[in-house]
């Protein structure tokens, strides 16, 4: 479940304008119910001044009055007024200025591991182009003698589910192949 942006500053604002249960709160703002009762006591956020769920449109009027009359009765975050903005596209991997000098080692240990995957695929994992890739596996790069293979997780140059999802693929085409090549 969604909540809110700023939860305990929301759960302050909450509990010091509304009548609604420590649950109920607690609930909406995604925290433990003795956390609520907490900031009720003035244990836990002393001081913090409280974020207006309605002002900033996060919920209405009716929503809370609703609560107010039902304790049993669960917020429910208001749907956004404004569009959301599109995921991010697909195209070129930026690669921080810092980290450009990390992608040939992220090459080399995905050469070495994973040899099943495609250059199209170490490209698009790593950020970087075919010219480059077989200067590695050739050792003809111009800093070969610095390359030393180390996962491009660990350099942050992709994710692990990224990786695994890459594996998956290139294990289907390679089965798919074999299927396809008669048997001698």
């Amino acid at each position: 479940m969604a909540i809110p942006l700023m939860p305990k500053a929301t759960a302050v604002w909450l509990v010091e304008n509304t009548a609604l249960t420590f649950e109920q709160i607690a609930d909406f703002c995604g925290l433990h119910t003795l956390e609520v009762q907490a900031i009720a006591d003035g244990e836990v956020a002393p001081g913090m001044t409280g974020l207006d769920p309605i002002a900033n449109a996060q919920l209405t009027q009716e929503e809370i009055d609703r609560g107010v009359a039902d304790p049993k009765y669960r917020l429910k975050l208001a749907e956004p007024k404004v569009p959301m903005p599109p995921l991010r596209a697909k195209g070129p991997r930026y690669t921080p200025i810092a980290k450009r000098n990390d992608r040939p080692d992220a090459i080399a240990w995905l050469l070495k591991h994973h040899s099943e995957l495609s250059d199209a695929q170490i490209g698009k994992l790593v950020g970087t182009t075919k010219t480059t890739i077989n200067a590695v596996r050739d050792r003809t790069h111009w800093n070969t003698a610095n390359i030393r293979p180390r996962s491009p997780m660990e350099l942050g140059m992709c994710s692990q589910k990224e990786l695994n999802l890459a594996i998956e693929r290139a294990q289907r085409k390679a089965k798919a192949t074999a299927a396809e090549s008669p048997a001698a």
